[in-house]
């Protein structure tokens, strides 16, 4: 499969991109664990560490069952190539850390994921790294906010939990005219949503933990690069030994062979075999949770004890028109919605029974959390204002449930506050 010039289509790509039978004929993807890999003589082992010759040596840094899943995972989402890492948040943490440098500004998305604003915010800061907050849909204030130290440009293809949707082809073309790469977040899209590519982004990074493994059993992460930007540029002249050896694969060598090999934040064997076999049935699954989560949208919109929906999906939603040009119809499985205050918001979730009560996404299960309390709890309301979290806020991953039951199960909920 990997060899083979004949373009399949995306669905196939997800059961057998980058994969081959493996010993005796197996169709799953071997788990090979093992720390590290030997070789015949010195001169081949000096010749891998040097890149003259492909090869593996150390978990850490590259494994058979991690590369698998990697090849399908560039596959997927377009790219050139693809880094496995251990989390989402070691894959943003790494993609960044490859292009900026103490002095260097991102320009970052202010709707973002509690752990993603918190390395932002934090502990980037530590280090010299200074990060604006911009409304990503208000593409003024994003070209506004650019700057002569501005280096990367990061949105997330849906904020998470705020639910606003950035138009992420005119913040290519605004990352474009200024010269820096553009990092997307496409975990609550994933690439069945868009691809990458088709995004326009320059690096795409995912949390393979949600709705990429879909199982909630394991943890882990992914770069994609895109292979679009010109790191030859004036501004990242750290890129300049990558680029003169490896060209266009300048950032992904630069990932591989510094950042990643030197933070040792890489997946376990067994990480990457659950990720590859739940990565099987994305389509499937996303179709389910498009579905349902529109479907409770509108149930919920309709219900006299809830104050306020918000889902790209709902025709009256400010971001439903670019989140339908974007994503083909389909608006992810995460909704939020706003009840009278955080103490009803505490009743009605203890008063399921069928959704789960954690914090997580992209579960088969639907799976209900306050982020204000949980997730965001470390931020003030002012942060908490800028990610659009609210006190009577509920978010909700929904499953792939019969719809009619997890509707049952929310009226019951609600009905009862």
């Amino acid at each position: 499969m990997t060899g083979t010039a004949r373009k399949f289509s995306f669905d196939t790509l997800l059961v057998h991109g980058g994969s081959e039978p493996g010993p005796g004929g197996a169709t799953t993807v071997p788990i090979v664990q093992s720390s590290s890999f030997a070789h015949k003589t010195a001169e081949e082992l000096e010749d891998i560490f040097r890149g003259r010759k492909l090869g593996q040596v150390y978990t850490r840094v590259g494994n058979p069952t991690t590369e698998s899943l990697e090849k399908r995972l560039a596959l997927l989402d377009g790219g050139i190539a693809a880094i496995a890492t251990a989390s989402g948040m070691a894959a943003i943490t790494t993609a960044v850390l490859a292009i900026v440098r103490s002095g260097d500004e991102i320009l970052a998305s202010s709707s973002l994921f509690g752990g993603t604003f918190s390395l932002f915010r934090d502990t980037l800061s530590n280090y010299g790294i200074k990060t604006a907050f911009v409304n990503p849909t208000d593409l003024a204030a994003v070209r506004g906010a650019i700057n002569e130290r501005t280096r990367l440009i990061f949105v997330e293809t849906i904020g998470n939990p705020k639910m606003d949707v950035p138009d992420i082809h005119e913040l290519s073309a605004i990352a474009g005219e200024a010269g820096v790469p553009l990092m997307v977040d496409a975990t609550v899209t994933t690439p069945y949503l868009a691809r990458g590519a088709d995004l326009r982004a320059d690096i795409v990074v995912h949390s393979t933990s949600k709705f990429i493994n879909g199982t909630g059993s394991t943890i882990g992460g992914a770069i994609v690069d895109l292979g679009r930007f010109n790191w030859q540029s004036g501004k990242y002249p750290h890129f300049a030994p990558f680029f003169s050896k490896y060209r266009g694969f300048a950032f992904t060598a630069r990932v591989r062979k510094l950042m990643h090999k030197d933070f040792g934040a890489c997946p376990a064997p067994m990480n990457s075999f659950l990720l590859s076999e739940g990565i099987e049935t994305l389509a499937l699954r996303m179709e389910r949770h498009c579905a349902n989560a529109l479907g409770l949208a509108r149930f919920l919109k309709g219900h006299a004890r809830v104050g306020w929906v918000n889902y790209p999906g709902l025709e009256d939603s400010p971001c439903h028109g670019v989140a339908k040009r974007l994503y083909g119809g389909r608006f992810g499985g995460v909704l939020t919605f706003g009840l009278a205050d955080k103490a009803e918001a505490f009743r009605f979730i203890n008063g399921l029974v069928l959704a789960r009560n954690l914090a997580n996404i992209g579960d088969a299960k639907t799976l209900v959390i306050h982020p204000a309390s949980t997730i965001c709890s470390d931020f003030g309301p002012e942060e908490k204002g800028l990610m659009g979290v609210k006190e009577e806020m509920v978010r909700v991953s929904v499953g792939i449930e019969t719809i009619d039951d997890i509707i049952e199960d929310f009226d019951t909920a609600l009905n009862n506050l």
